[in-house]
């Protein structure tokens, strides 16, 4: 009997938690046992949508609160969840189901060590678009001291090995020494460095053959295997439509959007959202609220409050739009929404994305064309992909002083949206990547021939 057993480890965000559940996913219907790791605060937001015969396995974080220093989670991170890893490992093969292989994902690159002096192999799961990770492995093979000392020149670029042309506002936010989270580029180097130790590194990505061919390419020493995109099986081939669920409250908010979109004409609404992390400052909000009435077309919009607590009301009178009421006249404003159903929905026209590697994904499985408005980390390659390669939108440009203009959300609103060749050009686009990479994940497909070849590869024999 063959036994295959994996341990995955993930950082615990969400938009890191919601591809590896689709990964899970995916596994247990081939048969695979998979015992998911993340800490006990974000298990606990998990309410719904967890996959039956999914196991869980928490670290502490309960230490750390909300406005600690984030550098030190890391360590915290690292120590409660290695123990974890050892003591999975340890207890499953006592129990006669051994873990026979650890996945993690970014951020988390000392489980391989950890994995290694336990006798178990290891793989990671890079959630990013390989792209992404081709412009890391290069920045520490040569082209570090290029890239910080001319990326605050708007005219520079560089050309990396199965990349385009990329300019400086084109790279990861992470490679300047200005970003707040430069400090993760410590991490990013271990994995990149383990890429030249190993003897055949190999990582798993969440992107498709026919999105990223050359991409995944690009190291030549590391078999980059396209298994993505990592979206809800209902979105894409249909196999499991139970694969939307949602409990309670979030049932209801869902139900409200999608009924407000049935009242709205085929291909005509906005819909504007830039994920769980960014909270935009109120003068960005207000210029991108003026774009939207200036566009005259129905708009729906995630706003990100940015406190929660009722004593909180005052700061949220002052973070009132001046042009509320007129706003709520056109559109709807919603604190959240289940996204994928959104973007399903025929009667949206138009994404308004901050770019995040699962927004992307899911404009691009959904066939929804964007306005791509990036704000840091991978967001930035990713308006340069989508924009530029695979041709599903525009990108937004900011002013001197780093604000987006309404006049230039109107624009890119009326590109995309407009009848003229262009905005015809980028639905035609939106509609081929929709149809590709459906194709990748259904049986037969690149990932979905990548994950099974996978999957052969990491079982033991059981007497």
């Amino acid at each position: 009997m063959v036994h295959r057993h994996i341990l995955l480890l993930t950082f615990p965000a969400q938009g890191h938690i919601n591809p590896c559940l689709q990964f899970a996913k995916r596994l247990l219907s081939m048969g695979v046992q998979v015992t998911f790791t993340t800490s006990l605060s974000a298990q606990r937001r998990m309410t719904a949508g967890t996959p039956e015969g999914l196991k869980f396995v928490s670290f502490s974080d309960d230490d750390f609160k909300p406005g600690d220093d984030i550098q030190q989670y890391f360590p915290l991170m690292k120590t409660n969840c290695s123990q974890i890893i050892r003591d999975v490992i340890t207890t499953s093969s006592d129990e006669g189901r051994p873990v026979t292989c650890v996945v993690y994902t970014i951020l988390l690159p000392w489980a391989a060590a950890v994995a290694r002096d336990c006798h178990v192999p290891s793989i990671h799961l890079w959630i990013q678009p390989a792209a992404v990770l081709d412009i890391y492995y290069y920045y520490f093979n040569g082209y570090e001291e290029d890239i910080v000392k001319n990326h605050n020149d708007p005219s520079w670029s560089l050309q990396l090995p199965g990349l385009p042309r990329l300019y400086s506002r084109d790279l990861p936010s992470l490679l300047f020494p200005s970003s707040l989270y430069a400090f993760t580029m410590k991490t990013i180097k271990v994995l990149v460095d383990a890429i030249d130790e190993e003897s055949n590194p190999k990582a798993l990505v969440n992107t498709c053959d026919a999105l990223e061919p050359e991409a995944l390419k690009a190291i030549q020493n590391c078999n980059l295997i396209g298994i993505g995109p990592l979206i809800p099986s209902a979105f894409l081939d249909g196999q499991d439509p139970s694969d939307t669920s949602f409990g309670g409250d979030l049932f209801q908010k869902s139900t409200e959007c999608i009924e407000w979109l049935n009242s709205k004409p085929q291909s005509s609404v906005v819909y504007i959202s830039f994920g769980t992390m960014i909270v935009l400052p109120k003068q960005k909000k207000e210029e991108i609220a003026r774009g939207l009435l200036e566009s005259h077309r129905p708009f729906l919009w995630v706003m990100v409050r940015k406190k929660e607590s009722r004593e909180e009301e005052k700061e949220e009178e002052e973070e009132r739009l001046s042009c509320m009421e007129e706003l709520e006249q056109q559109g709807m404003i919603v604190p959240w929404c289940s996204q994928l159903e959104v973007l399903s929905h025929p009667s949206l026209g138009c994404f308004v994305t901050h770019c995040g590697w699962n927004s992307t994904l899911e404009s691009l499985a959904s066939g929804v064309p964007v306005v791509a408005f990036p704000y840091w980390s991978d967001q930035t390659t990713n308006a340069k992909m989508l924009a530029e390669v695979w041709k599903t939108g525009v990108r937004v440009r900011a002013n001197e002083e780093g604000i987006v203009e309404s006049e230039e959300v109107k624009r890119c609103i009326e590109v995309v949206m407009g009848g003229e060749e262009i905005g015809q050009e980028i639905r035609t686009n939106a509609k081929k990547w929709k149809e590709l990479t459906r194709e990748a994940v259904k049986e037969g497909g690149s990932s979905d021939m990548n994950l099974k070849a996978f999957v052969e590869e990491i079982g033991v024999e059981l007497e």
